[in-house]
């Protein structure tokens, strides 16, 4: 199926499946423009033969073709178009394990697979082009139920669980689009490797873009000093390479999990949400470009401050029992990135090395990425406070938690207080 940039075209096939292995019949969909298809720079900057062609990855889709079906649907196509367009204008590249929440059916029908994880394709391997190599991500449709359960653990774990599932996907992780049952209520055992999953291993979710802002309750209104007015000679302490790789990595991924705004519309009469007219940045630094560009990173001047006030939208305030109890309980961080500006919020366990958040000074600032660094002890008694967040049915807006002794509060607004610009 030929189509506009950023894709050149998507390759439908018949697939028969293999019956020795309990795979049925299916449509395969290839896509072809996400790799460099000339060579000339025309697309994708040639960086050589060894490194990756283009983004380094082309679209896979296996949809089960259903009884009597003669020619593929053309809806996966523009479903891969979609993600297409994001890779093109974010920069953002995908990795297996990867999951895309997408809050519609993907065939803009009834179904519950509304939104995707994504692996290697089964059959198709890494190939190396003349113009570097390719790998083939799969596309892998998933209930609303299997997607928090990736957040909550990992993606890996949960397309494991898919492949044991013959309806749910089976060894070669096709979609049905007409699943009605969760892989949970389908084999409820399902549910029990996952807690255990996350107990043993927590989530390896690092980090989200979010609609987040945060304020210093601590600095007098008419205090208008500019948080990244420059010190001289300061030079704050920094997350370890490690810890700052997994941020950046995350950042750089645009796991967009949790927020609506994420990925271009497949189309403009598309109204689930999904619109925003600005595309996660793929820079490696947390400030933004213009700031970054005037004040070297390493002279923003690092505040401690007494108290703050952190705001999400409902979305990504669900996340925060993910934050605690998958990261930091496990003695790692957890950054919510804004999609709306340049605000960072970073929450950091005492197990974290290099944080310029300290036990004694648990709230810092640098220019707009604020840290917070929580104990055992507290994030335990926040899990409980916040328990109604896991039920979001019966949330009312605005909502909020307060903890004075810590000087913290946390406040759960509407979309539309972070879409207003003057925010």
């Amino acid at each position: 199926l030929g189509g506009p940039d950023p894709l050149d075209y998507v390759s439908m096939y018949r697939n028969l499946g293999n019956p020795a292995l309990n795979v049925p019949e299916h449509w395969h969909y290839v896509s072809f423009g996400l790799s460099d298809l000339y060579g000339d720079n025309r697309v994708h900057e040639f960086t050589g033969t060894e490194g990756p062609s283009g983004f380094g990855f082309e679209l896979t889709f296996r949809l089960k073709r259903e009884t009597g079906e003669s020619a593929p649907p053309t809806w996966p196509a523009e479903l891969m178009q979609g993600l297409a367009r994001y890779v093109f204008q974010s920069e953002n590249t995908f990795c297996s394990g990867d999951h895309v929440s997408w809050h519609s059916p993907l065939d803009n029908s009834e179904s519950r697979i509304q939104h995707m994880l994504l692996t290697e394709d089964p059959q198709m391997q890494p190939v190396q082009t003349p113009f570097g190599v390719v790998t083939f991500l799969q596309i892998v449709g998933v209930c609303t139920e299997e997607l928090h359960a990736a957040q909550q653990w990992n993606g890996q774990g949960i397309l494991e669980l898919l492949r044991t599932v013959p309806v749910a996907g089976g060894p070669w992780l096709i979609t049905d689009m007409r699943r009605g049952e969760t892989i949970f209520e389908i084999d409820p055992h399902l549910q029990e490797r996952v807690d255990k999953g996350i107990e043993t291993d927590g989530s390896n979710l690092s980090g989200v873009s979010a609609k987040c802002a945060w304020d210093d309750l601590s600095r007098p209104p008419e205090d208008d000093e500019d948080s990244r007015s420059i010190c001289i000679g300061t030079q704050p302490r920094r997350l370890s390479g490690k810890d700052t790789e997994q941020i950046r990595e995350t950042l750089r991924r645009g796991l967009e999990i949790n927020s609506k705004p994420v990925l271009p519309p497949i189309n403009a009469q598309r109204q689930n949400g999904l619109n925003h007219d600005r595309a996660p940045s793929r820079k490696d630094s947390l400030e933004s470009e213009s700031s970054a560009a005037i004040i070297p990173h390493e002279l923003i001047r690092t505040r401690q401050l007494e108290s703050v006030h952190l705001k999400f939208n409902q979305e990504s305030g669900a996340l925060i029992p993910l934050c605690l109890r998958g990261r930091l309980l496990h003695g790692r961080h957890f950054t919510y990135k804004s999609i709306t500006g340049d605000t960072a919020i970073t929450f950091v366990s005492t197990g974290v090395e290099g944080a310029f958040a300290t036990e004694e000074h648990p709230y810092a600032a640098h220019g707009p990425w604020l840290q917070i660094l929580l104990t055992e002890e507290f994030v335990e008694r926040m899990l409980e406070d916040l328990e109604d967040l896991n039920s979001p049915e019966e949330f009312k807006l605005p909502k909020e938690y307060s903890w004075p002794e810590k000087k913290l509060k946390v406040s759960i607004l509407p979309d539309a207080v972070f879409d207003n610009p003057l925010h």
